[in-house]
């Protein structure tokens, strides 16, 4: 979801009040409540930024939690930061 269509869907729910129900205006108001929280100063086309909501979404993290990770993952690849050393024989749970 944009920006743009999350305000949409706002608006459209205010117009609307006494007719819309309980669950359907508690989903809108906790979609505006995930855009706000993951409001970032970089501009991203709209198929970018919906596929990084809807990934943090599913990895139950936040947006900019999702951006530093892939950031860091990018910039080790290609070698403009040191690789993180992992302890083979330390147990994990799959997270860094």
């Amino acid at each position: 979801m944009t920006r743009q269509s999350i305000a949409a869907e706002l608006e459209s729910a205010a117009d609307r009040i006494g007719d819309i129900s309980r669950a359907d205006l508690q989903i809108i108001l906790r979609r505006a409540a995930l855009m706000l929280r993951n409001v970032t100063g970089v501009p991203l086309e709209p198929a970018t930024e919906d596929a990084l909501n809807s990934i943090a979404t599913e990895m139950n993290v936040g947006r900019s939690y999702l951006i530093q990770v892939i950031l860091r993952e990018w910039l080790e690849t290609n070698a403009y930061l040191p690789v993180r050393e992992i302890d083979e024989d330390s147990d994990t749970d799959g997270s860094a």
